[in-house]
């Protein structure tokens, strides 16, 4: 009885290992970005990093937002879900060829305006991210300085962080192994009286 309960337990903490996964970072550089009330876009600009892999060019990054909901594109604001969010690899130094992420903003998406202490503004894209697969994260992009005037239609990109959290599948096997175990072993004691 005392192995069928610390199976018991052990089948219980098995979910709990299903939410590990692994993360990996991703920054571009350059391209621009231009909005009005529609919403915000990210074109050219240039994966630098990828997980551990590192160079020059290792592929693309590029979005579209949702429109406006509260403030507007040049004193910062909400903007809705939707649009679309994409990394592109090009197959160098080990990151994958193609696509490697093609998602959707999740939530509200915040534009944000910064007036540093010398008086030029900075502007901070941020928002969640997920994909069909289970592929979840964050992107932080962040802006070029737009001097001492206000985002005028396009701005370029000084760099955008993003994090991608991916489930690991392998877990969920265990856990179905350990049901499959305790299954039999109930099988087995209640057959056996």
């Amino acid at each position: 009885m005392r192995r069928v309960f610390i199976l018991a337990v052990l089948a219980l903490a098995l979910p709990l290992m299903a939410y590990a996964d692994s993360s990996i970072g991703l920054t571009n550089k350059g391209g621009t970005i231009t909005g009005n009330a529609a919403g915000l876009s990210l074109s050219g600009s240039i994966l630098q990093i990828y997980g551990s892999a590192v160079g020059s060019n290792l592929g693309t990054v590029t979005f579209t937002t949702g429109a406006f909901t509260s403030g507007d594109v040049m004193m910062g604001g909400t903007l809705a879900p939707g649009g679309t969010f994409t990394v592109t690899g090009n197959g160098t130094n080990g990151v994958p060829n193609g696509v490697i992420f093609s998602g959707t903003f999740t939530g509200d998406v915040k534009w944000t305006l910064t007036t540093l202490a010398n008086g030029t503004h900075n502007y901070t894209l941020s928002g969640a991210i997920a994909d069909a697969t289970g592929k979840v994260g964050a992107t932080s992009q962040l802006t070029g300085n737009s001097g001492k005037g206000f985002f005028n239609g396009t701005l370029s990109l000084e760099s955008g962080d993003t994090n991608l959290t991916v489930p690991e599948p392998g877990t969920l096997g265990l856990l179905g192994t350990g049901l499959v175990g305790i299954a039999g072993l109930m099988r087995r004691k209640f057959w056996t009286k």
